[in-house]
């Protein structure tokens, strides 16, 4: 894998390719494409099972016809003409969407912040495969890990150039370094499984394999032999591997695209009060070696790190150039590309730390539930219901219990953001991050 990504060629093409849509009729257009390079390697029981290299350069077109917006896609080395014919052609017969249209150039990025998201270390599959055996060998090695269900490791680099017909060219590179391990303890019906891993932008970051493996090893014994809990109502305790989960349903409740189409639980709240005055959520695309920083957004716009949630008042939505005009606001960089439409999306999302320990918050429930994993859909965006399948550990008396699953936990999302409290224990190295959250007085349906 090289240890570079020369995107020369690369902002070439899209500055071609908003050209040939000029010159086709488009009355505005932007260009993107992406490249990206990864190697990965599976063991499982000592062995190699699989070994994966690709490479691929895809490029995407959106033109504008007044009104009308239509795109295509294709791998870079498609025909520049064809396609911004055919992106034309199809404009002139799509409908008409009055809050369509490139951002304005006022907002482009004018100088990108360097933000150390490359790191031209090589790592050779022959490397990959020693640290996902090393991984692997370490879990299987705790006492009661009967069985492997998988050890990986990988290593990547990306490269995104976007191009507009308002003169905006810019670009950037991100490397990704992975380890991750799956092993299960126990035998027959008996059995759990349990995981870990890490991922960094610079490989030196990266969670040595051996550490790697041994929690996921402990993971899963800790969870053999579960109970099942009485139906009831109890505090509930979120693991930060669950409360990245919960920050990720709030940035969707905050989305301006939801909010636009009326189909968030929070659509009415802006400036009001949305969760317990002890949450406080940040975005910050611009924070360094962030696992989602970008110097711009899908548009070219440079974001600006934004406290959305203040000690639980709503203050911003998430917003993209089309869904700011829906909603009679400007957009905030947060247009995410996704082939080639662009909708808002969070960057480095983080609920803020509170401050009291993990270890003091668990001490402080008589009788709880410390969920490590949910299970299921049952969460509704427009309402708020909330309702997941979960196993973790009974509290009782201040301490870690015992080991539970087959329980549902249930209750409405406005409910819980504002029965919320926060521990000290964040772990900014997530895109979307979360500390130990607890939550009081949920529903736990059980025996």
């Amino acid at each position: 894998m090289s240890v570079t990504l020369d995107t020369n060629r690369l902002t070439d093409r899209v500055s071609a390719l908003v050209e040939a849509a000029r010159k086709a009729g488009a009355d505005a257009a932007d260009a993107v494409a992406v490249r990206s390079r990864s190697t990965s390697v599976t063991v499982r029981l000592g062995k190699v099972e699989n070994t994966d290299a690709s490479e691929s350069d895809d490029v995407s077109l959106r033109v504008f016809v007044g009104n009308r917006v239509a795109s295509v896609s294709a791998t870079a080395g498609a025909d520049v003409s064809t396609l911004a014919q055919r992106a034309v052609a199809m404009a002139r017969v799509s409908p008409e969407d009055p809050f369509q249209g490139l951002a304005d150039a006022a907002l482009l990025m004018r100088e990108p912040k360097q933000l150390d998201l490359f790191d031209p270390t090589i790592v050779s599959a022959a490397q990959l495969t020693e640290h996902a055996l090393v991984a692997e060998q370490a879990a299987m090695s705790v006492k009661g890990v009967t069985n492997s269900s998988g050890s990986s490791a990988g290593a990547g680099l990306g490269g995104l150039v976007l191009a507009t017909s308002s003169g905006f060219v810019g670009q950037y590179s991100i490397s990704r370094f992975s380890r991750s391990v799956s092993v299960i303890a126990g035998e027959g019906t008996g059995m759990e499984r349990d995981y870990e891993y890490s991922s960094r932008i610079h490989f030196e970051e990266l969670e040595a394999p051996e550490s790697i493996g041994r929690k996921a090893g402990e993971r899963a014994v800790r969870r053999l032999n579960p109970r099942r809990m009485p139906t009831g109502t109890a505090d509930v305790i979120f693991d930060p591997r669950v409360a990245r989960g919960m920050a990720g349903h709030l940035a969707g409740a905050i989305n301006g695209a939801a909010v636009a189409r009326k189909t968030s639980f929070w659509r009415d709240m802006m400036g009001k009060q949305i969760a317990s005055a002890g949450i406080t959520v940040t975005d910050d695309p611009l924070r360094i070696r962030g696992q989602a920083s970008r110097p711009f957004d899908g548009e070219g716009v440079e974001g600006e790190k934004l406290v959305m949630v203040d000690k639980g008042v709503l203050g911003h939505w998430f917003l993209s150039t089309s869904a700011a005009r829906e909603l009679g606001l400007t957009t905030n960089g947060r247009g995410s590309r996704g082939g080639s439409s662009v909708s808002p999306s969070s960057t480095n999302l983080a609920i803020e730390p509170g401050e009291i320990s993990a270890q003091d918050m668990i001490r402080n429930v008589r009788n709880g539930f410390y969920v490590t994993e949910v299970i299921g859909q049952g969460v509704n965006m427009v309402t708020g219901e909330y309702s997941r399948g979960a196993s973790g550990y009974w509290i009782e008396n201040g301490e870690l219990a015992f080991p539970v699953s087959e329980i549902t936990i249930a209750s409405n999302l406005k409910d819980m953001f504002l029965r919320m409290v926060p521990a000290n224990d964040l772990d900014r190295n997530f895109g979307t991050a979360a500390p130990t959250l607890l939550v009081e007085g949920m529903t736990i349906a059980g025996t």
